[in-house]
Parts: structure tokens; C-alpha cells; sequence
């Protein structure tokens, strides 16, 4: 029989995959008048802070790396990648934006900040940041340490 604690750690569980569920259906929303997805809106976002590996984008973002690895491939097709090398490991390209990706991004990123405004406003800050506490702390225990 499970305890109270570990039957509210389960509900949360269900409500963060259906609050996922929900925040892709949306993200593909946004970013569909740019022609892209929830999940390349993702590899793009974090390569706006500089090139990096799919790897690494999976790593951070706590994805599959063959999903991410399929989605770079679609980006570099449709060019919204470009592929560098990459001195600390020859057989993993660093991947950048280009110049059509960084002016998605910037339309996407009007887009979102009217949405995260409008649904933000509808929660409480203070419980804005408890949540966020806390599915820090969730993930940590269930990845190992991750920025």
C-alpha cells in the first residue's frame, strides 16, 4: 500500500505529463506560423545561447538523443542549422543558428511572451516559483544534477 506522500508524488506525476502534453500542444501552436514545431522550437531555444552538440542538447534539455538527433537533421534541412566542427570531438558537429532561425526565433519569442503573460497572470507568482522549486528538486532526483 502506498503512502499519502507517494500517492501526491503520483498525482503530480500525471499532472506534469498532462501539463506537458498540454505545453506541446501549444508550442506547436506558436510556432506553426513559423513553420516549425514544439520540438525544434526547444533545440533552437538552446542554441540561442551558442553552438553546441545534439548530444548536449539532449542532455540539457532531458531528452531522447535520437529524437533530438532526428530533429537536427530537420533543421539542417530546411536550413535553420548549420553544422561546425567541433575540436573536442571530431564525430559530434557543433551545431548554430542561422540567420533564418534567429529571425523565427524572434517572431516566436513576441508570440510566447504574450502567451506565458496571459497564463501567468492566472497564477499566483508565489506559486509560479514553488512549482519551479520543486520540479527542480524532482528532476534532480530522478536525472542526477543537471542545469
Amino acid at each position: 500500500m502506498r503512502s499519502t506522500r507517494a500517492e501526491t508524488f503520483t498525482r503530480v506525476i500525471d499532472a506534469v505529463f498532462a501539463c506537458n502534453g498540454g505545453f506541446l500542444a501549444a508550442g506547436d501552436a506558436l510556432t506553426a506560423p513559423v513553420g516549425l514545431t514544439a520540438a525544434q522550437w526547444q533545440v533552437l531555444g538552446f542554441l540561442e545561447d551558442g553552438a553546441a552538440t545534439a548530444a548536449e542538447v539532449a542532455r540539457r534539455r532531458g531528452l531522447r538523443r535520437q529524437s533530438v538527433q532526428e530533429t537536427v537533421n530537420r533543421l539542417l534541412r530546411n536550413g535553420m542549422l548549420e553544422k561546425a566542427p567541433n575540436p573536442a570531438d571530431a564525430r559530434a558537429p557543433l551545431l548554430s543558428l542561422t540567420a533564418r532561425a534567429r529571425e523565427a526565433m524572434g517572431a516566436l519569442g513576441e508570440a510566447q511572451v504574450e502567451w506565458a503573460e496571459r497564463l501567468a497572470a492566472e497564477v499566483p507568482e508565489e506559486d509560479l516559483e514553488v512549482t519551479l522549486r520543486t520540479l527542480r528538486r524532482l528532476r534532480g532526483l530522478v536525472t542526477g544534477p543537471r542545469s
